[in-house]
């Protein structure tokens, strides 16, 4: 589709700006955003209430490309993994993860990822590129296609896949511009959340610029131990991410809360005084903790909080104040868990080689 803009890189405001330039009337927007996010319809051929002549020039200048799926995974629990191809030999990965009361996609913002948390399975195959919005877009339309035939719904959707979301910024928030708008996808805003290590400026304009729930991934109440986990600690520092985690608390007019994700490491974040550092740390926090049990995967030497441990860790936070809770591990028999989405990455940073060697 060389020279044709995908319509799906395209939220309201930019379809509006799109068909002006076509000389086609402002309410084509709604038309077509109805045909391909309502009525899953992607071939203009068929979109009957746009003129003949809009359509054969929408056949010219654009089109709705989705990426190839590569795999469909079912997990014995019911979470399903898809695989799909970005170019190149590129592949990243989405997950569904149905519970009683909500159905949650888990979608990708890069391929690969370029901050290297060494408890991260998608960190260890190093960093390609940038997803596009149509990408990222495309991943719950094609979730959308296979689960609605069996009544299967998606209510909530995370950017907790592979890559960093803020290193991503416009197309990201540009598909949260689309998940929220009630002519697309019309999730709440509290059904939307961006995952961040803790890019610190990119949250910041993140405040301002989507009202999407924030999640961050903290692992570490001290600077020395986060640095080792989340190398982008040494950039920015816990006091520096905590006080971007304030503005973005103090922004807009109505009450935020954030979550910080916490993965739970046999003898290196999980003591009683690790607890209750991340107790002094959070005091005062709109802020729930969800302690995520660490997924293995091939290249990690790292091993899994036991039972009475991560129990222990969450009582002490719990007397402290801190609303916790810990996640249930799901998908595992898939490598559809958190911290295992690999896909298939060709490295531009070198830093997996690095590693390897």
């Amino acid at each position: 589709m060389e020279n044709k803009i995908n319509l799906l890189s395209l939220n309201q405001k930019s379809l509006d700006e799109f068909f002006a330039k076509l000389g086609a009337k402002s309410y084509c927007t709604k038309q077509l955003m109805k045909w391909i996010y309502k009525d899953h319809v992607f071939d203009f051929d068929q979109m009957l209430n746009l003129s003949k002549k809009l359509r054969e020039k929408l056949k010219e200048v654009a089109c709705i490309e989705f990426p190839k799926i590569v795999t469909k995974n079912h997990a014995l629990d019911g979470v399903i993994k898809w695989v799909i191809e970005t170019g190149s030999e590129n592949h990243v990965e989405m997950v569904y993860i149905p519970e009683k009361d909500r159905g949650t996609l888990c979608i990708s913002s890069q391929v690969g990822c370029a901050l290297a948390c060494t408890f991260c399975s998608t960190g260890y195959q190093g960093f390609n590129r940038n997803l596009s919005t149509a990408e990222i877009i495309a991943q719950v339309l094609i979730a959308n296609l296979h689960l609605n035939p069996a009544g299967k719904r998606i209510s909530n959707v995370v950017f907790m896949g592979m890559g960093e979301p803020l290193l991503n910024e416009e197309a990201v928030y540009s598909a949260c511009d689309l998940l929220l708008d009630d002519l697309s996808f019309g999730l709440s805003r509290r059904r939307v959340t961006i995952s961040s290590s803790g890019v610190v400026p990119a949250l910041e304009r993140m405040s301002e610029r989507v009202p999407v729930s924030l999640a961050i991934s903290l692992h570490a109440a001290n600077d020395t131990l986060r640095d080792e986990l989340v190398p982008i600690n040494k950039k920015y520092p816990i006091e520096t991410l905590m006080k971007a985690c304030d503005v973005y608390l103090n922004a807009g007019t109505q009450e935020r809360h954030i979550l910080f994700e916490y993965v739970m490491l046999k003898g290196v974040n999980d003591s009683s005084e690790h607890a209750k550092q991340l107790s002094k740390l959070l005091k005062g926090v709109s802020a729930k903790v969800n302690l995520i049990p660490f997924n293995p995967f091939p290249q990690s030497d790292y091993e899994t909080s036991s039972v009475r441990t991560i129990e222990s860790f969450q009582n002490i936070l719990f007397s402290n104040g801190i609303r916790t809770m810990t996640r249930r591990t799901r998908g595992e028999d898939v490598d559809a868990a958190c911290g295992q989405l690999a896909g298939k990455v060709k490295d531009k940073t070198k830093r997996a080689d690095a590693r390897r060697n």
